[in-house]
């Protein structure tokens, strides 16, 4: 298997193609599509790869790396499988590929910012294949989490992903546009990977991006328009104490000069990644 796994990584590296969809090299999205056909384990035993690959299996793998060259399909649509926090997720094309820095946090129990203890209740807010919800009610095993989303088609696949992590009973899927449908309630921590790319980085992005769905990128002209409604609405829904987590990626640096006076404290990862954010809910309230 090690010499069909080179095989398909030579292919791939050949056909100038984009990496970043949770994979960063060619290696390691030929092993993903050779796992995935064989039908493996993960994480992989040593003895899988003396494993013979048969012929009917390496025409599913020629198939396979067909769409990846071709059609630009990220190697996570094509598996459906991915992993954050060091959990296992379903992923299709409804819903964002999961790569946030966030997943570090969230293994830390978002400390130091908060004491994990007194966490009761969490809102993720756009929350797509639920991944950062289910990470977080895994991370905090008391708390309850409210995952939102405006798209029926992503709550679709965070409703997968909540039943095979068996967290329905802490695990709320909620439809709302920001914090629409949430009139009344509050949190200890309210975190968020929102749509952030604004108009002409969205139009200069490889082709693998445009499998995704275009709601989760695309933050108007600017790519703001959702950090202004979380930046604007999310001091009403926080108990006094509480935590704002946001990524906004690339667009850090504007969010920095459009809020010149607010106190952002920007997060480091030692995994890699950047661009987000946090805020008490005291600095929250003070935003204009």
């Amino acid at each position: 298997m090690r010499t069909t796994i080179a095989g398909a990584a030579r292919r791939l590296a050949r056909a100038g193609l984009y990496f970043g969809h949770g994979t960063d090299n060619a290696r390691d999205d030929a092993a993903a599509i050779v796992w995935h056909v064989l039908d493996l384990p993960v994480p992989p035993r040593p003895r899988d790869y003396s494993r013979r690959v048969s012929r009917a299996a390496r025409r599913g793998i020629d198939a396979l790396l067909e769409r990846r060259i071709h059609e630009r399909v990220p190697v996570v649509y094509l598996t459906q499988r991915t992993w954050f926090a060091g959990l296992p997720f379903h992923v299709d094309e409804r819903v964002l590929i999961p790569r946030s820095p966030l997943a570090e946090l969230i293994e830390r129990r978002f400390a130091p910012w908060i004491d994990a203890r007194r966490v009761a209740d969490v809102l993720d807010l756009g929350t797509g294949s639920g991944c950062i919800a289910i990470a977080t009610a895994k991370a905090l095993p008391r708390a309850r989490v409210d995952a939102t989303d405006i798209s029926a088609d992503a709550l679709e696949v965070a409703a997968i992903n909540v039943r095979r992590h068996r967290l329905g009973r802490r695990v709320r899927l909620v439809r709302s546009d920001h914090f629409a449908a949430l009139a009344g309630r509050a949190y200890d921590i309210i975190v968020s990977n929102p749509p952030y790319v604004g108009a002409e980085e969205l139009a200069a992005l490889p082709p693998e991006y445009w499998h995704e769905p275009r709601g989760a990128l695309a933050a108007g002209d600017d790519g703001l328009d959702s950090v202004r409604v979380i930046l604007r609405e999310a001091g009403r829904h926080l108990r006094p104490q509480g935590l704002l987590v946001v990524e906004v990626g690339n667009s850090a640096a504007l969010v920095s000069r459009k809020y010149p006076r607010v106190p952002f404290t920007w997060l480091e990862f030692e995994r890699g990644g950047g661009g987000v954010f946090v805020l008490t809910a005291e600095q929250v309230r003070d935003v204009r």
